[in-house]
Parts: structure tokens; C-alpha cells; sequence
């Protein structure tokens, strides 16, 4: 038997044309899955992860173009192709700008339906030897365990994205795997023998992110000993990741946008540009529109970066991972130990299970470590897996978020020693006065809440 190249759900409230499509593609060496109503094809889409969906236009209750529409919101990337015998042009003209695959006439042409069928699942990467959901168990999508739908979704636009040059921005809690994603990605595209390089916006402080990020030329300040290229050179030819983008400060967003636009870098002190070819991915936890209208993202440069967006749901939203995570974790430690531990106990699962997961895979992947370094036995009990979840803080701070905090209280203890005197504080603070109201404005500090009730204003 010649291998599926595909499975495709059929959708048509005709018995008889919906047995005549499943004869005609079953022939063509397709898998198939027949629905007689759009209610039934929506049940039956999360179950069967088909890799196109052939429907007819009008039927009773729901009909094709609101299933179309039902479908694209679930899993945007999976094609749809339409079928009528009432189509006219204004249908046509409708379905196809708003993202139907193909619009197909009854009586239909049954060699023009397997052609229309086959390139649908051959655009949407869904092709193959063996029908698995967007190449499980392939290389470029190795660190991704998963085998939630709406994780699987998620994979099958990336391979898509993967291929093309577009800005991806990456959107997700802490802890979910964006960088995981966004490494995915670099190598599923052609770029995948060229370097990987991230940089993280919340972990590098201000005045070093311009001269980490285009490097600097000698002598541009005190200890530049020499010419050194920043990480968009050292990506030339492959992938930088911005990871937390959204903490970028606002003098950098606008360097950051012209080196996107000119795809070209100035070090810092020189007076000659280099030509970079990098592919950008960028990844946060914000809400970048929000940041937007805020004033504290630039909009143009949103624009630049928000070409595709994929969002990566919390661990809570994908439970169906949490065991298949769980002894991938577990796996990979007994891996680099003489441990001989074969899983969980039953009890020891459930807790992992239902558990809140606040942090997200990393979370989940230090609770599996803490758990395994003081089990004893050969199935870690649910009692360990108890003091491992309550060893977790309930609500553990990203990187961002504790050095927020930091600056904070740092910036108040400033104000309140020299009482709101903000060239005093800034003196320090060893930073210019231009500078450190930027950072009082960012926190949303007022340096006259400090001064005394008769105080003079700040000179």
C-alpha cells in the first residue's frame, strides 16, 4: 500500500457527494475523515488534526463559511478548500479574501479537486511519508515536547514562518519556551547553518546594550582596546533573538529601528556602517500594544517586529504535556546520573498534574530535578513532589521584574537621602540628570513627594 499523503476532513451534508469525495481521495492515496454538518467537522478537528478540510458551502445550520471561520480561529495556518454547486463570484471573491485555500465548483472535476487537495497540504507543510503532526520527532523541532493540539498548532505555523524572512514576535508568560521557539525556528529555515545568537533586553544594563548590541570601535570610551563587532555581527547570515524587547529602553528602540530599516550597523565611536543580513526574532511577556499606547514602545518599531505573532500558551492551558514534560525532564536526568529511577508513582503524577504552574515548564523542570535528587526509590513518591511544589515560590519574579524592583527602591533611597533633590541624587547615582529622570519617569517617581514641606525646588 502506497504511503497517505495526508488526512483530509471532508464536510458536506450530501451523503452521496460526500461519499463520492471520500472514494475519489482515498484513491489518490489520502486518509480521510468525513463530517455531515459543520458541528460535527468542529468536533472532530482537535481529535483527528487533519492537514486540510474540504467543505461544502451551504449546508443546514452551520454552513461553510462560517465553519471556515470557526476553523481559522482554532488553527489559522490549516487549510481550507470550499465546494458549491450555488457558487457565484461574489462567494468566490468573499471566501477567498478571507482565507479560504480554494474555491471548487459542483459537479466538481475529480482530478482538479486531488491537485487542489494535494498542494493545499503541500503549502501548509502538512505532506509527507507519514502523517505526523508538522514532522514530530524532526530535528529543528527537538527541544518542543508536546502533544497538546494547541502546542502542535502553534509548531505548524512556525515551520510555516521558518521559511519565509518575516520578523516573528513571539509572545508568552515566563518560562514557556519562547527562546526554546524561537531557536526552533532558526532551524527550520534556511539560515539553520549560520549563527544563533540571543540577547536578552532585561539582563544587560542600559549604557552597555547599544555597544553589546552594534559593538564599538577603539578608543569609543575608556577600555575600548580594540575594534570589537557587537552580536548583530556575529548573527550575520543567521538569527538574533531580542528576548524581552518589550524592556528595551527607548533611546536604543530608535538605533535599533534604523539598523532594521538600513540593514546596517554603526559601532559605537565609529564613523562607518556595516552591512548586516540578520533575521530578528523578538520575544516578551508584555503586552507590547498596551506598551504602545503607554509611550514607552515606539510604534513603528512594533510594526517592524509584529510581522507574525505567535503566542505560546502557560502550562496550565496545555495540561496534556505536563507527563510527557515530566518524563522527558526525568529522562534527561537519569541520563547524566547512576540513578536507576523508572517514572512517577500514580499519586505523584496527579499532584503534577493539577498543580498551578505559575513558572511554566521551567518550573515544572526544577520541580522533576528537586524531586529526583532526594528520591530513594525507583518511583518518585507524591510526597516528594509535594515539598518540591511548596519549595517553589508561588509567584517567582522573572529576571526583569526583580531588577524592576530593585531600581525602585534604590531610586527612592536616592530621593529620600538628598529629599527630593534630583541633581544630588543623580551626582550618587553617577548618572546624568537627563538620564536619571528618564529612570524616575520609567518607575513613576516624583521626586516632590521627598522634599520637605518648605523646600525649595530642585536646581
Amino acid at each position: 500500500m502506497s504511503p497517505k499523503k495526508g488526512k483530509v476532513l471532508l464536510v458536506d451534508d450530501d451523503p452521496d457527494v460526500l461519499k463520492l469525495l471520500e472514494l475519489r481521495l482515498k484513491a489518490a492515496g489520502f486518509e480521510t475523515v468525513t463530517a455531515a454538518s459543520g458541528a460535527e467537522a468542529l468536533a472532530r478537528l482537535e481529535v483527528d488534526r487533519p492537514q486540510a478540510v474540504l467543505t461544502d458551502l451551504r449546508m443546514e445550520g452551520m454552513d461553510g463559511l462560517e465553519l471556515f471561520e470557526a476553523i481559522h480561529e482554532r488553527r489559522p495556518a490549516l487549510p481550507v478548500l470550499m465546494l458549491t454547486a450555488h457558487g457565484t463570484i461574489p462567494d468566490a471573491v468573499a471566501a477567498t479574501r478571507g482565507g479560504v485555500f480554494a474555491f471548487l465548483t459542483k459537479p466538481f472535476d475529480g482530478r482538479e479537486v486531488i491537485e487542489q487537495v494535494e498542494r493545499a497540504i503541500r503549502v501548509s507543510g502538512g505532506a509527507g511519508e507519514e502523517v505526523v503532526p508538522c514532522d514530530e520527532g524532526q530535528e529543528w523541532r527537538r527541544e518542543l515536547v508536546t502533544r497538546s493540539p494547541v502546542m502542535e498548532e502553534l509548531l505548524c505555523q512556525a515551520r510555516l514562518v521558518a521559511d519565509s524572512g518575516a520578523s516573528v514576535l513571539i509572545r508568552g508568560p515566563s518560562g514557556t519556551g519562547k527562546e526554546m521557539l524561537a531557536k526552533a525556528i532558526h532551524r527550520a529555515s534556511e539560515r539553520r547553518d549560520q549563527a544563533f545568537v540571543a540577547f536578552n533586553c532585561a539582563a544587560i544594563p542600559e549604557p552597555l546594550m547599544e555597544s553589546e548590541l552594534f559593538g564599538y570601535a577603539k578608543g569609543a570610551f575608556t577600555g575600548a582596546a580594540r575594534d570589537t563587532p557587537g552580536l548583530f555581527q556575529a548573527a550575520h547570515g543567521g538569527t538574533l533573538l531580542l528576548d524581552e524587547i518589550g524592556d528595551m529602553p527607548a533611546s536604543l528602540q530608535a538605533k535599533l529601528l534604523r539598523v532594521l530599516q538600513e540593514r546596517q550597523v554603526r559601532p559605537v565611536g565609529s564613523t562607518r556602517s556595516a552591512p548586516v543580513d540578520v533575521r530578528v526574532i523578538s520575544a516578551t511577556h508584555r503586552d507590547l500594544e498596551e506598551e504602545v499606547r503607554a509611550g514607552r514602545f515606539r510604534e513603528d518599531l512594533f510594526y517592524r517586529l509584529n510581522v507574525v505573532v505567535l503566542d505560546i500558551p502557560p502550562l496550565a492551558d496545555r495540561r496534556e504535556d505536563i507527563p510527557l514534560l515530566a518524563s522527558h525532564f526525568l529522562s534527561r536526568l537519569r541520563g547524566a546520573s547512576r540513578k536507576q529511577v523508572e517514572g512517577f508513582a500514580p499519586d505523584a503524577m496527579e499532584l503534577l498534574v493539577s498543580a498551578p504552574w505559575p513558572g511554566n515548564v521551567r518550573q515544572l523542570a526544577n520541580v522533576v530535578e528537586q524531586a529526583f535528587a532526594l528520591t530513594t526509590t525507583p518511583l518518585i513518591p507524591a510526597t516528594l513532589v509535594q515539598r518540591a511544589l511548596r519549595s517553589q515560590p508561588a509567584d517567582l519574579p522573572s529576571l526583569e521584574e526583580a531588577r524592576a524592583d530593585f531600581e525602585r527602591e534604590y531610586l527612592s533611597r536616592l530621593l529620600k537621602i538628598t529629599q527630593g533633590n534630583v541633581s544630588q541624587a543623580a551626582r550618587l547615582a553617577d548618572r546624568n540628570r537627563t538620564d536619571f529622570y528618564k529612570l524616575l519617569r520609567r518607575h513613576q517617581l516624583d521626586p516632590a513627594l521627598f522634599k520637605p514641606a518648605d523646600g525649595l525646588d530642585d536646581t
